[in-house]
């Protein structure tokens, strides 16, 4: 049987009891990093095989923890810290339990996207992870385009050192919306600096950031819905200063309607005026 075993993501003392009775039952302990797992497993007194299970070797690892789990194997599965599967590769492993047809079980406690939704005070009635974003500046505006209109709050992990380039993009491409920093959540240290994007440029930019940090943005306003003669006036003032091809992405990107509904809508424009000319 294999346990996917949330453990602390700062505090040591935010571990279930349930977890602590696996992690002592178990015969193996797959852990992402034996010397961050061991520190824990030590606070609590357990001595357990360790066997490292991370992005760099999960290919050659997973076939010898499948093989242990159809010995019988009880294993648990932890991360550094943190719910499992939540931007690590345990996903694979997860697929490889169904595709084997292998027991396996979620032990629920913290996770740190979840706990800045919380402290941000943003809603939490829809929500979207989007774990890390790419480092490259082209990449990462990109990744911000993507979710630009959708309504849902966003949630993010990112690095200190690239926090002030994140803040950066995303204000300039998803505008000034309101968002939490929170870092060094359950530790000593915990802040969760809330404003708007430029405040949070502004403070950063004068203040470099520590620690692990989850970015919360508030989605984007919900629009009512355009009736086609509405689209069609907006289309009609782009397409008076712009070609079609910009014209329609234009369109496309304010009202969130498909490229191919735009191009529809301004070929039936053009004919219209063509009829009348």
């Amino acid at each position: 049987m294999l346990y996917l075993i949330a453990t602390p993501i700062g505090n040591l003392k935010d571990i279930t009891l349930r977890a602590l009775e696996h992690l002592k039952e178990v015969d193996i302990i797959a852990c992402e990093d034996k010397r961050v797992s061991s520190k824990l497993l030590t606070h609590y007194g357990i001595s357990k095989p360790l066997l490292s299970y991370h992005d760099h070797n999960a290919n050659q690892m997973r076939p010898q923890l499948l093989a242990l789990l159809k010995e019988g194997k009880n294993i648990a599965y932890i991360t550094d810290a943190g719910m499992p599967l939540i931007s690590d590769p345990g996903f694979q492993l997860v697929k490889e339990c169904q595709k084997e047809k292998l027991s396996y079980t979620v032990l629920p406690g913290p996770s740190a996207p979840l706990m800045a939704l919380v402290l941000s005070g943003l809603s939490p009635n829809q929500f979207l992870f989007c774990g890390f974003v790419a480092s490259k500046e082209a990449e990462r505006q990109k990744a911000f385009e993507e979710v630009k209109f959708i309504t849902a709050t966003l949630l993010f992990f990112e690095s200190p050192k690239r926090l002030l380039p994140f803040l950066k993009d995303a204000h300039a491409i998803l505008g000034d919306r309101r968002g939490a920093v929170c870092r060094e959540m359950t530790k000593i240290y915990e802040e969760a600096r809330i404003g708007h994007l430029s405040e949070l440029i502004e403070y950063f930019d004068n203040h470099p950031p520590r620690g692990e940090i989850v970015v919360v943005i508030e989605g984007a306003p919900l629009v009512s819905p355009l009736s086609d003669e509405e689209l069609e006036a907006y289309l009609e003032k782009a397409l008076s200063i712009l070609s079609i091809k910009d014209a329609v992405n234009t369109i496309s990107k304010i009202f969130g309607r498909s490229k191919r509904e735009v191009y529809q809508h301004a070929l039936s424009l053009k004919a219209k005026k063509m009829g009348l000319s």
